[in-house]
C-alpha cells in the first residue's frame, strides 16, 4: 500500500497508562503507517487536560474535551467550568465524550442525561460538534440527540448499532465512527452499516488502546491500526482503500474544521 495514503484516527487515548513506555515510539509507528492526524479525547477533567497537553506537543494531535457519563454522579459545576475554560484551546476540535451509559451504569440515569444535555448545551454555545458515547442506551441517546442537539455536527463514537439505529443517527445528522469491530466476521449487522452509510457521514477511528481490529483482537491497540478498519471498510463497499481514506479525511477535517 503507497505510503502516500493520509489517515486520521478519529478518536485515541494515547494519554493512559497502558502508553507510559512507548507513547512517542507509537505516534511514529502511526506515522509510519500513514496515520497523519490523530484526535486524542478526554472523558474526565484529568483526561481533558491530559488531551489538551498532548495536543500542545504534537501538531498532528488535537484535542477532544468533555465529561463522560461514568462521572455524572460527581461532575458538578466546577467541572462544566473547566471543560468550558479547556474548550478555548486552539487544537480543541469538539466537546466529547459524553453521552449515555446504561451498560456500567455508574450514575443515576437522570443525572447522565442531566449532564449531557448541558454538555450539548456548552457545545452549541461554542460552535463545537459533540463526540457521543452511547452504550446501551440506543432510544434515550436519540430521544436526546432529536431534542437538544438536531443540526448540530456530531460524531457516534465506535458506531456498533444496526440499520435502524445507524437510520435515526444520520437522520439528526451525526457521523458514524468505526473503529476494530467493523474488522470482526461474525459483526454482520455492522458490516451492513458500513456498507450503506452515506459516504459523507462515516468516520475511521481505533478508541485506542481498546477495541482492536483483526487480527490483533484483545491485544493493545494503537492508531496506526486505522489502516485494518479503513481496509474493512474498503472491502465492504468494493472501493479501493485510497479512495476510503481520502473520504475520511475530508469527513474529519470537514466536522473538526481542520486545515491542511
Amino acid at each position: 500500500m503507497s505510503q502516500s495514503l493520509q489517515f486520521i484516527d478519529t478518536h485515541v487515548h494515547l494519554h493512559l497508562t497502558q502508553f507510559d513506555a512507548d507513547r512517542e515510539t507509537i505516534i511514529e509507528h502511526a506515522h509510519t503507517a500513514g496515520v497523519q492526524r490523530m484526535v486524542e479525547i478526554g472523558y474526565d477533567l484529568v483526561s481533558s487536560r491530559a488531551a489538551v497537553q498532548l495536543a500542545e506537543q504534537h501538531t498532528e494531535l488535537y484535542a477532544v474535551v468533555g465529561i463522560q457519563p461514568h462521572y455524572a454522579a460527581e461532575a458538578d459545576a466546577s467541572w462544566l467550568a473547566e471543560i468550558q475554560h479547556l474548550a478555548q484551546h486552539p487544537k480543541v476540535v469538539a466537546i466529547g465524550e459524553i453521552g449515555l451509559d446504561y451498560y456500567h451504569d455508574r450514575a443515576p440515569h437522570e443525572r447522565q442525561e442531566q449532564l449531557f444535555r448541558e454538555q450539548i448545551a456548552l457545545a452549541r454555545e461554542l460552535n463545537l460538534p459533540v463526540v457521543i458515547h452511547s452504550r446501551d442506551a440506543q432510544e434515550d441517546t436519540i430521544r436526546i440527540l432529536r431534542d437538544a442537539a438536531c443540526n448540530q455536527p456530531g460524531i457516534m463514537h465506535s458506531f456498533s448499532g444496526d440499520w435502524a439505529y445507524a437510520e435515526a443517527c444520520l437522520e439528526v445528522g451525526f457521523y458514524l465512527s468505526f473503529s476494530g469491530p467493523v474488522t470482526f466476521s461474525k459483526a454482520t449487522a455492522l458490516h451492513h452499516v458500513a456498507q450503506h452509510a452515506p459516504l459523507d457521514r462515516i468516520l475511521t477511528e481505533t478508541d485506542s488502546p481498546y477495541l482492536s481490529p483483526h487480527p490483533f483482537r484483545g491485544k493493545r491497540n494503537e492508531p496506526a491500526r486505522v489502516r485494518l478498519v479503513t481496509e474493512r471498510i474498503a472491502k465492504l463497499r468494493a472501493m479501493t482503500v485510497a479512495d476510503v481514506a481520502d473520504t475520511v479525511w475530508q469527513n474529519a477535517s470537514t466536522i473538526f474544521r481542520l486545515t491542511d
